[in-house]
C-alpha cells in the first residue's frame, strides 16, 4: 500500500467526518417496502451527502424507483439520486423520465449504460433509436437541465467489456467531457486496485472524485456470485474469512462488518474521505461501520 495521500474531495473537508452516501433498491413487495424503510430511517440521521436508488435492467422498475425517489423527496430530508440507464426506451422516453425526475424536485442522477437486456454476461444492445453510451447519457442530461448533477461509474479492475485499462479510462473522460461530476466505483475489496486505478485517471487528466463503492457481505456466496459477474476479484484471504460460516449467519455478519469496516478504515487513513455504501437495503453493517469511521447520528429527522 502506498503511504501517498489520496485525497479524492473536490477540496479540503472542514471537518474530519468523511462523506458518506448510500444506495438502495426499490422494492418488489410491501414486506420489502417496510424493510426499505425501516432501513432508511435508521440510516437517514447519519446525515449522507445523497442517496442513490437503482433502476433496473431495461427500466423494468421505472415507476417504483421513481415512487421511491417521489417518497424520498416528500417525506425525508434527504437528497435523492436517481439511476437511470441507456437500456430498452428511445431518446424521447428516457428524456420525457429526466423532465419527470426534475419536475418532482430530483437534481441528482446517476448516468449509466446499463447491463445487456439479457443479463451480465450476454450481448449489450441498446434501443435503435435510444442513446447509444452513457457518456450520450450524460451529455443528454446536462442539455437539457443543466441544474442536474450527474454521477457515473468507475471500474478500478476496468469494465469487463472493456478492451484494456486505456480504453476504459477513456470513456470515464468522455462521461466527464460530457458533464459528469463525480464517479462512483463498482465495488472492490483490494485497496491498491483503487490506488492504483486513482493514479491512471488523474494521470489521464480526469480530476472528479473518483468515491470507492463499499459492498458489506452480508451473504457472501450470493455477494461473490453477483460482484464476480460484474468483473469483481474475491480475493481468496476473503473466501477463507466466510469458510464454513454457511449456516451460521450471526458470526457472518460480524465478520463482514470487520472486513468492510477494515477496509474503509484504511482507505480512511490513505486520504480517502468519501464513501459511497452499497446497503442492499440493510442498515445494521453499514450503520456500524460508518460509526466506527466517527460518524455519529446528526438532529432531528423527519420521519419517513
Amino acid at each position: 500500500m502506498t503511504e501517498a495521500k489520496h485525497s479524492i474531495s473536490a477540496g479540503s473537508r472542514a471537518s474530519n467526518r468523511p462523506a458518506i452516501s448510500f444506495e438502495f433498491f426499490p422494492p418488489k413487495t410491501e414486506e420489502m417496502e417496510k424493510s426499505l424503510w425501516d432501513t432508511i430511517n435508521r440510516l437517514a440521521p447519519l446525515s449522507p451527502s445523497f442517496v442513490s436508488v437503482t433502476y433496473g435492467a431495461g427500466g423494468s422498475t421505472r415507476e417504483r424507483t421513481h415512487s421511491t425517489i417521489a417518497r424520498l423527496l416528500g417525506e425525508t430530508e434527504l437528497l435523492p439520486a436517481a439511476h437511470l440507464t441507456c437500456v430498452g426506451a428511445a431518446r424521447g422516453e428516457i428524456d420525457d423520465i429526466v423532465a419527470r425526475y426534475h419536475e418532482t424536485g430530483v437534481r441528482h442522477i446517476v448516468a449509466l449504460r446499463g447491463d445487456p437486456p439479457g443479463g451480465i454476461g450476454t450481448p449489450f444492445s441498446t434501443h435503435p433509436d435510444g442513446y447509444q453510451t452513457s457518456s450520450e447519457l450524460v451529455a443528454g442530461i446536462k442539455k437539457r437541465f443543466p441544474d442536474i448533477e450527474v454521477s457515473v461509474s468507475a471500474y478500478p479492475e476496468k469494465h469487463p467489456e472493456s478492451p484494456s485499462f486505456d480504453a476504459d479510462i477513456d470513456t470515464l473522460k468522455a462521461k466527464v467531457d460530457a458533464g459528469a461530476t463525480r464517479a462512483i466505483t463498482q465495488v472492490f475489496f483490494d485497496n491498491d486496485l483503487y490506488f492504483r486505478y486513482l493514479d491512471r485517471v488523474r494521470a489521464r487528466g480526469i480530476d472528479i472524485p473518483i468515491v470507492p463503492g463499499i459492498m458489506p457481505m452480508h451473504n457472501f456466496k450470493q455477494a461473490r456470485n453477483f460482484v464476480t459477474r460484474a468483473g469483481t476479484t474475491v480475493p481468496d484471504w476473503l473466501a477463507e474469512k466466510f469458510d464454513g460460516l454457511d449456516n451460521d449467519a450471526e458470526t457472518r455478519k460480524l465478520v463482514a462488518a470487520t472486513v468492510a469496516a477494515g477496509q474503509v478504515q484504511k482507505l480512511n487513513k490513505h486520504g480517502v474521505d468519501t464513501f459511497h455504501f452499497y446497503t442492499m437495503n440493510r442498515a445494521d453493517l453499514v450503520f456500524a461501520i460508518c460509526h466506527l469511521l466517527g460518524i455519529r447520528p446528526t438532529g432531528a429527522q423527519k420521519a419517513a
